[in-house]
């Protein structure tokens, strides 16, 4: 299937007062102007969060945030998350640096693979936002995908029949990527590629890998919207079916999901602060910069059991 932008599309920007929104593309994303990040009122936070319900991914240019700064603003959509790769820089447990250095010749790296971030936690995280510090001159975009409107475009019997199904979610493919394909490095997927040459996996690991089953098909427990809950990352299997029966119903929702139509691309810069609700889109970074850095840090935001 391939759709091109009519019918269910709807990604206009609703009436504001505090702030400026400004649609990215048919099918998500939106910047945010006129505003400074470390100095919010209470109103254009009311608009910005309602700006990210709406159009999933938000971004805003032009905020030379401190790692208190960041802390501070994610604070304001709720508490910290646990995150599953990192401890956090000194100082600021909960920001964590996603930093790939010019001579890192990986070939896996952090973010790869279309993903919903740490979906095989028992609560994944609701929110997550990056901040970028050094970017390269060209490459390292980041690309979204709307699971609501891929929802929304699904035919009603297609719909009746994944609704009641749960998705296995596990670090699986990430860990064994990372075996074959990552130099040990002080990063993210470094640190699993180092975890090669032990004779054990650390119980932490262990533990997600286990994993956890989550509705296919989940409710944003603040808008009501429904959007698919699945990715090409930690998918794993379908409670319930043998792995036969699971992979065209898992292999035919990601196409779905992540053909053109419901995408917005990013190209990163400078001191730019990004949003986005893991709980209506997936997202994939470009590995595309060798001889380059790139250095951004993450909050994530704490989530509810997916229902």
């Amino acid at each position: 299937m391939r759709l091109h932008p009519t019918g269910v599309f709807d990604n206009t920007a609703l009436p504001t007062r505090h702030i400026q929104v400004l649609p990215l593309a048919a099918a998500m994303g939106a910047e945010i102007a006129g505003v400074d990040l470390s100095n919010l009122t209470d109103e254009q936070f009311a608009e910005i969060e309602a700006a990210l319900f709406r159009h999933k991914m938000i971004y805003i240019r032009g905020q030379r945030m401190s790692h208190a700064d960041h802390e501070a603003f994610s604070l304001r959509f709720g508490p910290f998350a646990e995150d599953a790769y990192t401890s956090g820089v000194p100082g600021h447990r909960n920001v964590h640096p996603l930093i790939k250095e010019a001579d890192d010749r990986s070939t896996a790296i952090f973010g790869g693979g279309w993903h919903t971030d740490s979906p095989f936690l028992a609560e994944p995280p609701s929110i997550t936002s990056l901040r970028s510090v050094e970017i390269p001159p060209f490459g390292g975009d980041t690309i979204w995908c709307n699971s609501a409107l891929a929802y929304a475009a699904l035919s009603p019997a297609y719909k009746r029949l994944i609704d009641p199904l749960r998705v296995q979610f596990s670090m699986q493919r990430v860990l064994r990527n990372a075996h074959e394909g990552a130099e040990v490095r002080d990063n993210p997927i470094g640190r699993l590629a180092a975890t090669k040459s032990l004779a054990e996996l650390p119980e932490d690991i262990q533990r997600k890998v286990k994993g956890n089953l989550h509705p296919l098909v989940r409710t944003h427990p603040r808008t009501g919207e429904k959007a698919l809950y699945i990715d090409a990352a930690y998918a794993v299997g379908l409670e319930g079916m043998t792995d036969a029966e699971a992979e065209p119903i898992l292999d035919f929702l990601v196409e779905h999901l992540t053909q053109p139509a419901f995408t917005c691309r990013l190209r990163w810069e400078v001191d730019m602060m990004v949003l986005w609700d893991n709980r209506l889109c997936i997202h994939q970074a470009f590995n595309d910069y060798f001889g380059h850095r790139r250095e951004l840090y993450r909050v994530t935001v704490a989530g509810e059991g997916p229902s």
